[in-house]
């Protein structure tokens, strides 16, 4: 049986607002879209949300069995200063006329350094990854498909997607929960309105002013897409007109996002996108983390701690983990404190991994409960993540296996007692889920004091087991308590005592 099929997968569809279950269109096969960055400048910590959530996603959906075809895009055109208006300058353009370098040079040079990060973090690469500018001619067809349909209108060699005629037949709104009407009546919008019907109607190509040096020759003028337009271009280009899931930042619920589902309306006749997730956002101080508002902190400050709100640098891999503790749908605040817990945090882990590793096995007497208890462990791994992909509650699931390594390799548990079958599902499910499933990697060497630290808690545990027999109970007492001032928890149960740190 397929893995997909043992742990079918339930996912928050933020179109219909609920949990749903996942059936793609063709069995075993994914079609998946995600809003891809403008590349005008160095990634900061809110990029890699995003990039997180459906990296996470894809090595999930692949790790359960499935092909699947991810797509995400390059914005290299079209993305104006007022997302919500439409209007002001192009963000590339203006980087450009800044730098004096050809528009080109920007978009190179920031994709290169997008890549560059992303790959520091484990972030696979898409299986297609289209620009907008390599696909002009496509984003003409749409629009024309568009005016066709009756959506859209020209004026002045500009076209505009009709929003008024849209909401006569079909609901604005629904992703987002904006209400047309009340959008309409609110507009202090003036520019363009000698050529837009309704403010809020959005352009799909825009011609060009004399000063503007991103263009291109169109059956309607010298210009450019606009930057809704190119998500449903690429989109159903290289995934169909109707695909799986299509993924962003809560952020470009409106206007991004209600933009391409109005086009696919306009361009196909229907939505086309079966199932939409949308990640929080990173935060800071309660925040959005974003270039715009200036309060963002680039990786490359981060990997190297240069950045003025930053106690020490962060490695790439603190930063994976730090992202996975929560779940794609929940904020995260910004602060060294949990950064630094969740540099502690994945050293924990990484340090179970390495002793999951060095385990071997030894035939003992099998002890049924707890081979059953192992096996319903790593199911439970699978079933929090197929969840929604709950990365927060798989890696519990995970820390917990940990301690049974961690029991085993002291002899609390015996590595007999389970059947040589569920030892090596142990072994390969706990490795394979961290790396494939969660992207996280040993970093250099470990820190040499790991072992040593373990080898002593293991020996307070053993002089407090002896002083409990010995009804030393104030020296138990005593021991824990200290440990547990210096962050080291212990447990007691039935087989022994373990340990968590943090």
């Amino acid at each position: 049986m397929s893995l997909y099929k043992k742990f079918p997968i339930t996912l928050f569809n933020t179109l219909n607002r609920k949990k749903e279950k996942f059936e793609p269109i063709t069995e075993g096969f994914v079609g998946m879209y995600a809003c891809g960055p403008t590349v005008y400048g160095d990634p900061h910590l809110g990029h890699v949300r995003s990039a997180m959530t459906y990296d996470v996603i894809y090595r999930y959906l692949m790790h359960l069995g499935y092909k699947v075809r991810y797509v995400r895009n390059i914005t290299d055109v079209g993305h104006l200063e007022d997302e919500v208006l439409g209007e002001g300058e192009d963000k590339i353009a203006k980087k450009a006329r800044v730098e004096k370098l050809e528009p080109m040079e920007v978009v190179q040079f920031y994709t290169n350094r997008y890549h560059h990060f992303m790959d520091r973090i484990n972030i696979l690469r898409p299986s297609i990854e289209p620009s907008a500018t390599g696909h002009i001619t496509e984003q003409i067809e749409v629009i024309e498909k568009i005016l066709e349909s009756g959506l859209a209108y020209q004026v002045n060699g500009s076209v505009y997607f009709d929003l008024k005629k849209y909401s006569e037949d079909y609901e604005y709104g629904r992703l987002s929960g904006k209400v047309l009407e009340d959008l309409m009546s609110g507009s202090r919008d003036t520019e363009g309105l000698d050529e837009k019907r309704n403010p809020n109607d959005f352009a799909l190509w825009k011609k060009a002013k004399p000063e503007h040096i991103m263009r291109w020759p169109s059956p309607w003028s010298i210009g450019f897409p606009g930057w809704h337009l190119e998500c449903t271009s690429l989109s159903t280009k290289y995934l169909g007109e109707k695909f799986d899931i299509h993924g962003g930042g809560m952020d470009l619920q409106f206007p991004h996002h209600e933009a391409e589902i109005a086009q696919s309306v306009g361009y196909c006749g229907h939505h086309s996108v079966n199932y939409w997730i949308h990640n929080n956002l990173l935060t800071i101080k309660g925040q959005k983390m974003s270039k715009s508002l200036g309060n963002f902190i680039t990786l490359e400050q981060l990997f190297d701690g240069s950045h003025e709100l930053l106690e020490q640098a962060y490695s790439p891999m603190t930063l994976r983990f730090f992202m996975l503790q929560a779940h794609y749908g929940s904020p995260i605040d910004f602060s060294n404190e949990a950064l630094k817990a969740a540099e502690k945090g994945f050293n924990r882990l990484m340090a179970s991994v390495s002793t999951m590793e060095g385990l071997s096995y030894e035939k003992g007497d099998i002890n049924e409960k707890l081979d059953a208890a192992i096996n319903a462990s790593l199911d439970e791994v699978y079933f929090r993540m197929s969840d929604d992909f709950n990365t927060a509650q798989a890696l519990a699931g995970l820390f917990d296996l940990g301690s049974k390594a961690n029991a085993f390799r002291h002899g609390q548990l015996q590595v007999g007692n389970i059947t040589e079958k569920t030892f090596n599902r142990l072994k390969e499910v706990f490795g394979r889920f961290i790396k494939e499933v969660l992207g996280l990697e040993k970093q250099g060497e470990e820190p040499q004091s790991s072992d040593i630290l373990d080898n002593v808690i293991h020996l307070l545990i053993e002089m407090r087991t002896e002083a409990r027999a010995n009804k030393d109970f104030a020296t138990s007492d005593k021991i824990r308590d200290k440990l547990a001032k210096l962050g080291v928890n212990l447990k007691d149960n039935k087989d022994g005592t373990t340990f968590e740190i943090g």
